[in-house]
């Protein structure tokens, strides 16, 4: 199970190592928008994601004997950058799955951070059967990328610092809005604000053709994405919902939101423009839907995070252009 006592717990495992990131607001974008929008700019994180807070709180947690043969993962670039780093400050050897048409600069950054960088076909190869092979010849352990109730507890310390920063600001949100791929760390997310701000509806964000945490809720099972479709939203794209993920969403969560490629790019101007931040398209999500269901949310508080920064120049300057 996830608890908020894990999460404290992963709160002070993390003490010195992930950046306590800012709250940010922008009084002319409040204006516009008819309600108070505040954002968590995870992009700001060490390696660009949120992602370094539960592979370094999981890898933590493994024994001097699993620590010396090493990790491996499977990532389209967030989760790998974050293994790799904290497996390089925890002095364990990483290896990482990757697929090949990835955004250069999350390639480029794994390997920095002195990873084995392994990459393979997204249209003909299985990532995670890829990792098992890896895994089972090697003895190397295992680092999922959302379902593993240690590595959400890390994820889960970035809503105990929401709270714990809106507090100091007096301010009680209304909703939260948070990016969604497998579940992760919307899961430690909501796990926090059900313990600690109950009052907060908490609503996964996702792009379209990707909406399966949204259509799963609806259907209160899970359900997966139509194969073959693409999305510039490479860094939250999974085909469904992780399985101990769901079992905790699916009990916190409420309704989700979906938004097309233009709304996705509208939040990132509006992120560049207002906030001077560069966000992925996969980070921007909340803030799109922010923005896109304005109306609903007239002199309300609500809190968008943006998950990721990891993004290419030559691919952001096209897009908001």
């Amino acid at each position: 199970m996830l608890t908020i006592d894990m999460i404290r717990a992963a709160s002070e495992t993390l003490r010195g190592v992930s950046r306590v990131t800012p709250l940010l607001e922008s009084e002319l974008l409040n204006q516009k928008l008819g309600f108070r929008l505040i954002i968590k700019p995870e992009c700001l994180q060490e390696t660009g994601s949120f992602k370094i807070r539960g592979a370094y709180t999981k890898i933590a947690t493994l024994r001097p004997r699993e620590r010396a043969a090493g990790v491996v993962a499977f990532s389209s670039g967030n989760h790998a950058q974050g293994v790799a780093k904290a497996a390089s400050m925890l002095n364990v050897q990483a290896s990482i799955v990757m697929p090949s048409d990835a955004p250069t600069i999350k390639l480029q950054r794994t390997a920095e951070y002195g990873a084995n960088v392994i990459t393979y076909d997204r249209e003909k190869e299985d990532r995670a059967m890829i990792a098992s092979d890896i895994a089972g010849c090697t003895g190397a352990i295992l680092i999922p990328p959302y379902d593993d109730f240690v590595l959400m507890s890390g994820q889960g310390t970035v809503g105990l610092e929401i709270i714990e920063q809106l507090a100091q600001l007096n301010i009680r949100p209304d909703a939260l809005f948070c990016p969604v791929g497998g579940g992760g760390l919307i899961a430690g997310v909501a796990t926090t604000f059900a313990a600690l701000s109950e009052r907060t509806s908490v609503h996964p964000v996702e792009p379209e053709y990707f909406d399966d945490t949204a259509r799963s809720l609806a259907q209160a099972t899970r359900v997966a994405n139509t194969p073959g479709i693409s999305s510039i939203c490479d860094s939250i794209v999974t085909q469904i919902p992780g399985k101990l993920t769901f079992a905790i969403n699916q009990k916190l969560l409420s309704e989700g939101f979906v938004v097309k490629e233009a709304e996705v790019i509208a939040g990132m101007k509006a992120l560049f423009e207002e906030f001077k931040i560069v966000a992925e398209p996969g980070g921007a999500v909340a803030v799109s839907a922010a923005v896109k269901r304005r109306q609903d949310w007239a002199g309300k508080v609500v809190v968008a995070i943006v998950s990721g920064g990891n993004v290419d120049r030559e691919s952001f300057c096209r897009w908001i252009m």
